[in-house]
Parts: C-alpha cells; sequence; structure tokens
C-alpha cells in the first residue's frame, strides 16, 4: 500500500461514494442534489461508519497488546516506535475491521480504504479523531451530536441540549432526517418543551423542566390532586375542579344495535348482546327482556323456553321428539338409528364362537395336533409296562390309523392307479 497523495481523487472518490450509497453528495461536490432518505431495512451509512472506526480502534489496542507487553522494555520502545505508525499494522487492523457478514462494512471500507490510508500516515497528528476526520469532515456522512441533515444544523432545543433532554432529535448525529422531536411521555411541543396532554408543570426553570402526571381523568391540571383538574380527557364532565364520569347510557351519546344493551364504564360505555331469549333487553338476563323471541314465552317477568315435546308429535316412524332452547328437534328412539332418513332398528352382532375365524384347514391341523399329545401321553404311560394304558394306546393309534385311512382312502388309491 502506497500513501494517498494524488490530487484530485479525494473529490472523485466522495462522489462515487454518495452514488453508491444513495447519499446526497458533499455540499463542495454536487450542492445542487437534494438530501435522499437511507432505506428502512439499511443502517444508516453513518452508523456504518462510526462502526467501522469503532472497530479500528479497537483494533489499535488489539495489535499493541498482541506484540508487545511483557519483556525487554528498552526493545520493545524502539520496535514500538517502528511498529506503532507502521503499514504492516495498518494491514493488520484492516484485516479485523469487518466481520465477514458485514456487507455495509466491506462495501464503506472498500470506498474509503486510500482515505483511511491518508489519514494514517498524513493526519493523525493535526486529526487525531478518526470518526470526526473520516465520517463527518471527509466523507460527509455524519454530523456532529446535537445536528442533522445535509448541512448539519442544530436540533430544536439547540444543539447542547436537543430537544430539551426530553426527546430523541429525527437524524440527530447523520446527515439525513428530519430533526423532529419524538417526545418522551409526559412532555410536547417543537423542542419538548411543554407538559403533554394529562401532566402538569411541576418543575420549571431557565433549562429544566420536570413534568408530572395529573389525576386519571384530567386532561389538564394544576396539580396532581383529584380538584386541581382544569380540563377533563373525554367521557368525562367537569364539576367543581373535579372530573365526573359521563353516564352515557343515560343519554344520546350511546349507541348501540337492536339487540343490545349499553353498559356504562369509566369515561365509557359498552354495548353487549342481549339473551337469546330477548327481542330486545334493557339489561342482561331474561328477565330484562322487552319482547320474548321465537320459542320462548313469557312467564312472570321472564321469557322462559317453551317445552315444544309436549304438544309436538315427530311424524317419523320410530322417532321421539328432544326440547332445544328456544326450539326442539326429532331424533330417533333408543335402539333406532337415522339410515337414509328413516329411523331402522339397530342391529346387535351375535357373540362369535372361539372357533369362529378359523378355516376348516386350521381345524384340522389343530385336531390332528390335539390327538398326537394325546397319543404321546398314552405311549409315554404305556412305556411303563401299565397294561390299561397300553391297550388304550394300542386302540387310539388303531382309531387315528382307521380314520385317516376311511378319509382317503379313495385319494391314495387313485394316486397309485394313476401312478402306475
Amino acid at each position: 500500500m502506497a500513501p494517498w497523495s494524488q490530487r484530485g481523487l479525494a473529490p472523485a472518490l466522495l462522489w462515487g461514494l454518495s452514488l453508491f450509497l444513495g447519499l446526497p453528495a458533499p455540499v463542495w461536490v454536487q450542492p445542487s442534489l437534494p438530501p435522499q432518505a437511507s432505506p428502512p431495512t439499511e443502517p444508516h451509512p453513518c452508523h456504518t461508519c462510526r462502526g467501522l472506526v469503532d472497530s479500528f480502534n479497537k483494533g489499535l489496542e488489539r495489535t499493541i497488546r498482541d506484540n508487545f507487553g511483557g519483556g525487554n522494555t528498552a526493545w520493545e520502545e524502539e520496535k514500538l516506535s517502528k511498529y506503532k505508525d507502521s503499514e504492516t499494522r495498518l494491514v493488520e487492523v484492516l484485516e479485523g475491521v469487518c466481520s465477514k457478514s458485514d456487507f455495509e462494512c466491506h462495501r464503506l471500507l472498500e470506498l474509503s480504504e486510500e482515505l483511511v490510508e491518508s489519514w494514517w500516515f498524513h493526519k493523525q497528528q493535526e486529526a487525531p479523531d478518526l470518526f470526526q476526520w473520516l465520517c463527518s469532515d471527509s466523507l460527509k456522512l455524519c454530523c456532529p451530536p446535537g445536528t442533522f441533515g445535509p448541512s448539519c444544523l442544530p436540533c430544536p432545543g439547540g444543539a447542547e441540549q436537543p430537544c430539551g433532554g426530553h426527546g430523541q432529535c429525527e437524524g440527530e448525529g447523520t446527515r439525513g432526517g428530519s430533526g423532529h422531536c419524538d417526545c418522551q411521555a409526559g412532555y410536547g411541543g417543537e423542542a419538548c418543551g411543554q407538559c403533554g396532554l394529562g401532566y402538569f408543570e411541576a418543575e420549571r426553570n431557565a433549562s429544566h423542566l420536570v413534568c408530572s402526571a395529573c389525576f386519571g381523568p384530567c386532561a389538564r391540571c394544576s396539580g396532581p390532586e383529584e380538584s386541581n383538574c382544569l380540563q377533563c380527557k373525554k367521557g368525562w364532565t367537569l364539576h367543581h375542579l373535579k372530573c365526573v364520569d359521563i353516564d352515557e347510557c343515560g343519554t344520546e351519546r350511546a349507541s348501540c344495535g337492536p339487540d343490545q344493551f349499553c353498559v356504562n364504564t369509566e369515561g365509557s360505555y359498552e354495548c353487549r348482546d342481549c339473551a337469546k331469549a330477548c327481542l330486545g333487553c334493557m339489561g342482561a338476563g331474561p328477565g330484562r327482556c322487552k319482547r320474548c323471541s321465537p320459542g320462548y314465552q313469557q312467564v312472570g317477568s321472564k321469557c322462559l323456553d317453551v317445552d315444544e315435546c309436549e304438544t309436538v308429535v315427530c311424524p317419523g316412524e320410530n322417532e321421539q321428539c328432544e326440547n332445544t332452547e328456544g326450539s326442539y328437534r326429532c331424533v330417533c328412539a333408543e335402539g333406532y338409528k337415522q339410515m337414509e332418513g328413516i329411523c331402522v332398528k339397530e342391529q346387535i352382532p351375535e357373540s362369535a364362537g372361539f372357533f369362529s375365524e378359523m378355516t376348516e384347514d386350521e381345524l384340522v391341523v389343530l385336531q390332528q395336533m390335539f390327538f398326537g399329545v394325546i397319543i404321546c401321553a398314552l405311549a409315554t404311560l404305556a412305556a411303563k409296562g401299565d397294561l390299561v394304558f397300553t391297550a388304550i394306546f394300542i386302540g387310539a393309534v388303531a382309531a387315528m390309523t382307521g380314520y385317516w385311512l376311511s378319509e382317503r382312502s379313495d385319494r391314495v388309491l387313485e394316486g397309485f392307479i394313476k401312478g402306475r
């Protein structure tokens, strides 16, 4: 990197930076261009520049700490004087200024790198504040504290105490913004130098204002007490320096629907729905109805449900009447179900046997297994010399053989003949 020294390069660089960032050009380059607002989704370039400078200063601290501190002091002082303003140190600092994901920082650094070099090699002594020299004086991205806009005009209330110390000046410290004061709660006016609605001046002098809250419904007041009201908020009326709630439900101020009734609240009112039994009402519940809804009848002072099932007979076969709130319905009687518009008797399935779901072949196999177990048991007893069990075993074997031959003799004979 060579020291920056080309004449005429700075104006061209600044003009290109202004076009690239979408900012008004420096007044000494193109004074006729109007200021343009930054995209709302991106940080203001002044904030990006401030972050770049802060990171640069941290890099300076890091490079001194990492390279020196703990050894031969005389040697370090000699080497430090050479390293302090060296190109090597500048490169080390610039490599870590922007994080990998900070695109705006990288873009600004690329456009202002030669200016940073110029400051590093030639301007440090006369302009030790890099932020002021780079962001405000050279790039024209920032303004001093308490000022705003392309010309760095003072914020309302003055640059020393913008917005009276009770608000935020829009665009303060940048070349953008309107300079409008966004006042804190309780303060108002162009420079936040007045108390807002519902607050009064608790303290005031030439440079200091303290606003405190009025009593709840007071819009303007002379003090914090209930009897200090001078003007009331909407829904209240002033009576002997006190704010009294207006009952909108007793006046024509309330506007509720035909099936709603009015409920007064502090400073306002609510419209609530009438009970289902009412056609119009004066309050909550079936006892405040003007008229009864269809399916209800007047019983004393209330609208109560009519039980239509006492007189209505459902037309369908096997149907019965079921009373509902304000009406009725026909449903199938117990033991019947709805099917294609009629009530049919429900079929209760018979309980299935244990072997009902088994196939014929599965039953044959199960029988053979059972008889096999029996024969094995008899054979075991016969082997012990018991004549009775021996006789039973021989008989069972003969019976099984006879059964097998009788069931399959035709097929065995047919297969034997065909085989021959």
